[in-house]
């Protein structure tokens, strides 16, 4: 392998680590959430805002992350917050409600500024395979979700220490995501890098119909994953079923997500555009849904995996768009931090809602059937989303070019 390629491929391996470290603070507390609730006398409510604040997080805190890369270089910044993941992970454990409820918090701003700024850097040092980079980034999210979904209670069982101690081990690979980026990119990056990012010109995309097209798909497939993932044991612990198969299907859910996520964004990203592909992946959720809905214990693991077929799709072509819809970094930056800045903030609604419908009705179908519903404007905006169009005026000649040095100098200087 020649020397581009060996640091290619750490950049990508770095990139896929940090990735893996987004997604289990959040999808490690539903398995256990019951747990908590008894141990901490948490109401249904309060169950809610544990699950849902974060995500609001994720939304309030995006918009800062391109402003945060202009003044420190996105390598120094995430190096930064896979340290601030590591330290609130352990801070949400240590004592009662204020702990657990501030370590979310804190835990969710660092994954928001990350979230960001990983498809912008996808964007800028792998413009020819953003389809496959960005499979490899969503592989990473979904499998994370899945692995943390499945091990949380084992792990909580393991120990005296009950739930805490589950929640508690996703500090240790935050921790190895910490010294690798800090030592394979961003401190050799640091040493030998004298080029600035490129700048371009910074206007608002909140007058853009087709930004606003990927936001609401990006934010209405979020409020269904985000839902499914507070939710999803708790339906089937009370259909019947104990802790660890409540985990297990959600876990599996995330599991389906995996190749999913890997493959469909390399055939998306090279088809003329992604319409199909987006109502494709939302009517799937709609059906993986509708049998929970109806029959729920007539076949859960079938139920589950054309779930997670669905919200996988529909992650990886949000995720996408945001690289196939603009055309420089910049672009990318800002049309993702629109995207996640809002599309978190309806995603947040998701888990709140559905928890306040079901102790409103005593039922899960009300609060199920209402995520079916929000599938019909999810299908219309990702048609919209999936034209083949950009956000934006097209770049002049001088910030092309400086894009083009960009990429090629930071992969010379990782490794």
């Amino acid at each position: 392998m020649s020397t581009d390629g060996r640091r290619t491929l750490v950049l990508g391996v770095a990139i896929a680590l940090v990735a893996a470290n987004l997604r289990p603070a959040l999808a490690s507390v539903g398995p256990v959430l019951s747990d908590i609730r008894a141990d901490l006398g948490l109401s249904g409510t309060g169950a809610s805002l544990l699950t849902s604040l974060p995500v609001v997080c994720l939304g309030l805190v995006a918009a800062a992350a391109p402003a945060l890369s202009r003044r420190w270089g996105s390598e120094r910044v995430i190096a930064l917050v896979t340290a601030v993941i590591t330290v609130a992970l352990v801070l949400r454990v240590t004592d009662g409600r204020v702990a657990l409820f501030v370590g979310s918090i804190v835990t969710a701003g660092a994954i928001a500024i990350a979230n960001v700024l990983i498809p912008a850097l996808i964007k800028r040092d792998f413009p020819g395979h953003t389809g496959s980079m960005t499979g490899v980034y969503t592989m990473a999210l979904s499998g994370a979700a899945a692995v943390a979904a499945g091990v949380t209670v084992p792990l909580s069982e393991s120990t005296d220490h009950g739930w805490r101690s589950g929640l508690a081990f996703w500090a240790i690979p935050a921790l190895v995501a910490f010294v690798v980026w800090t030592t394979l990119v961003w401190l050799p990056g640091r040493r030998r890098s004298t080029t600035a990012p490129p700048h371009s010109a910074q206007g608002s995309l909140l007058r853009d119909p087709l930004a606003w097209s990927v936001t609401i798909f990006f934010g209405l497939q979020s409020l269904s994953f985000y839902s499914v993932l507070s939710w999803l044991p708790s339906i089937y612990r009370d259909a019947g079923y104990d802790a660890a198969t409540a985990g297990l299907l959600l876990s599996i859910s995330a599991f389906v997500q995996i190749p999913i996520t890997l493959v469909l964004p390399s055939f998306a990203a090279r088809a003329t555009h992604q319409r199909w592909y987006a109502l494709a992946c939302t009517l799937t959720t709609g059906l993986g849904l509708a049998g929970i809905l109806i029959a729920p214990t007539a076949a859960p693991y079938l139920w589950v995996v054309v779930l997670g077929i669905g919200q996988g799709g529909s992650f990886g072509v949000g995720l996408l768009l945001f690289s196939l819809r603009t055309r420089t970094t910049a672009a990318t930056a800002r049309l993702s931090a629109q995207a996640q800045t809002v599309g978190y903030l309806v995603a947040a609604a998701g888990p709140l809602l559905v928890g306040a419908v079901h102790d409103a009705t005593g039922s899960w179908s009300m609060p199920v059937a209402l995520l079916i519903a929000l599938l019909v404007p999810q299908a219309v905006f990702g048609l919209l989303a999936g034209a083949r169009r950009f956000v934006g005026p097209a770049p002049d000649a001088a910030t092309a070019r400086a894009e083009g040095t960009r990429a090629a100098e930071r992969r010379s200087t990782t490794g």
